[in-house]
């Protein structure tokens, strides 16, 4: 859809298209790097945070690598690889230096209402199982960033760490798990609206709900044209910025089409529905105060690893169990059905029907996901929660995940499950698709974009000043330094108010 105008508006240097905790924190960083710069952000819910970033639609765990299996895969010869689990804790240390930094400067204030510890747990049955959580343990341990980590095959101990995961189990399985006491929970709904209340008290900053950013041209001088129409007074407006952030979750990849930047090119999405069973007796809540994951079964995915959450949101400690699978066309939990149907393009068509090809055991497991029964669902609860009774349990529907496919030259195209910044060449826009780890790694995603996309004045003196103020450790190592990061870790634990 293209608008007609005789006027287009001088707009604000960056535009940043969707009010999540991408925007918010993107929309941060800019201001402190360049006070000057005018920031329009536009969102077509009348809501800050309220698609992926809200805690009902978010899983919340402060991805730190601690407890989720899949970011540590056992290789061929039997070995465990934690590079990727390296990579994604040192982005959550990262996100927990901004945090610190933001509370200090008294930005935002109660470290409590988004941030708060509670232990990480893996938890696996079975000899096979335990053999590999046994190997991951130990490759772990041997890190600093783990060396905390407990392990235990031991009921016993077991039953003090996870008394409903270990009550009324069969005395013969075999069991195991691996804890750490420095894991946090983490509300990133609220972490988003703190943001927003600061980003709205400076000036040149203006929040847009209620408008939908219907398309984006780039003009011969390299500016963006973006169409805008306000949802509630049908008024529809052109203006031009300097830089666009695509930060609208699912609604990401129509934009990116809409742009037309060759990088964008060969782009597709998966979109995959979420649901969680919510438990609503307040006696089993207060039993559990742990997150524990356990192991995707044999074929399925790693969005389906499965996890007895114990949850603050709006401070009231919750319990949640899931995630259960779904599919749904559209890319947003409030989109429409033809949001998958219109994103095939003639440049994204090849790479999305290879994916396809190529994932049938996922197709064939979502479509057992959505076939299942409650009874289905209290079984897999039973799995870690033997004693579970259906009702105290409810069915509450998550988030909507887009999982990026993108052009592979050996097969045609391949399904991505994680998250990746598509930006141009001129650096004038930049999108973010995928979803896990995302929230979690926020604060590390906008930094690789702003160094994408903001490259001379990111090397400039006062932009290295500030990034190192506001990150300590940007431009070193935490995963290399034991040091530096035990430092850090104080620092921030004692800010944000968590163990250590």
């Amino acid at each position: 859809m293209t608008f007609h105008h005789k006027t287009v508006e001088a707009g604000p240097h960056i535009a940043l298209i969707g009010a999540g905790i991408m925007s918010a924190t993107l929309g941060v960083f800019l201001k402190e790097l360049d006070p000057s710069l005018t920031i329009d952000i536009y969102e077509r819910l009348d809501t800050v945070a309220g698609e992926s970033s809200d805690a009902w639609n978010n899983a919340g765990t402060g991805h730190s690598a601690f407890c989720e299996l899949n970011y540590a895969p056992q290789k061929p010869d039997g070995s465990v690889d934690i590079s990727k689990a390296l990579h994604i804790t040192e982005s959550f240390e990262v996100s927990r230096q901004f945090w610190s930094y933001l509370l200090q400067k008294q930005y935002i204030t109660g470290p409590h209402t988004f941030i708060n510890s509670i232990p990480h747990i893996s938890f696996v049955w079975d000899e096979e199982n335990v053999s590999y959580l046994r190997k991951r343990y130990e490759a772990m341990k041997a890190h600093h960033f783990y060396s905390s980590m407990q392990y235990s095959e031991d009921a016993s101990v077991l039953s003090e760490w996870i008394p409903l995961v270990i009550e009324d189990r069969d005395k013969k399985q075999k069991l195991a798990a691996s804890k750490i006491d420095i894991g946090t929970d983490v509300n990133f709904g609220a972490l988003t609206r703190l943001l927003f209340q600061h980003l709205q008290s400076l000036d040149g900053v203006t929040l847009h709900l209620n408008n939908e950013v219907r398309d984006l041209k780039q003009d011969d001088n390299g500016a963006w044209l973006i169409h805008v129409k306000d949802l509630q007074s049908g008024e529809k407006k052109s203006l031009r910025s300097k830089f666009v952030f695509i930060g609208a979750g699912g609604g990401a990849l129509p934009l990116l089409e809409k742009a037309d930047i060759p990088e964008g090119k060969g782009y597709g999405g998966f979109p995959v529905s979420g649901q969680w069973l919510k438990c609503n007796n307040k006696a089993v809540i207060e039993q559990h105060h742990a997150k524990v994951y356990g192991k995707a079964s044999v074929g399925t995915p790693p969005m389906s690893v499965p996890h007895l959450d114990s949850r603050m949101i709006d401070g009231e400690r919750e319990l949640l169990f899931g995630p259960y699978a779904g599919f749904s066309t559209r890319f947003l939990k409030k989109g429409s059905f033809w949001d998958l149907p219109l994103s095939i393009k003639t440049n994204n068509i090849y790479p999305m029907v290879s994916a396809g090809l190529h994932n049938i055991p996922l197709t064939r497991y979502l479509i057992d996901q959505v076939r299942q029964s409650p009874e289905d669902r209290l079984q897999a609860l039973k799995d870690y929660f033997p004693d579970a009774d259906m009702k105290d349990w409810e069915l509450k529907i998550a988030g909507q995940r887009v999982q990026v496919i993108k052009r592979d030259y050996d097969q045609g195209g391949i399904l991505e499950f994680g998250t990746e910044v598509i930006s141009s060449k001129d650096g004038s826009l930049a999108a973010l698709l995928g979803a896990s780890p995302g929230a979690s790694t926020s604060v590390s995603i906008m930094l690789g974009l702003i160094e994408k996309c903001f490259g001379e004045k990111v090397i400039s003196g006062s932009w290295q000043a500030k990034l190192k103020e506001m990150i300590p450790s940007y431009g070193k190592s935490l995963a290399n330094d034991a040091k530096l990061c035990e430092e850090t870790r104080q620092w921030t634990s004692s800010v944000l108010n968590l163990k250590n």
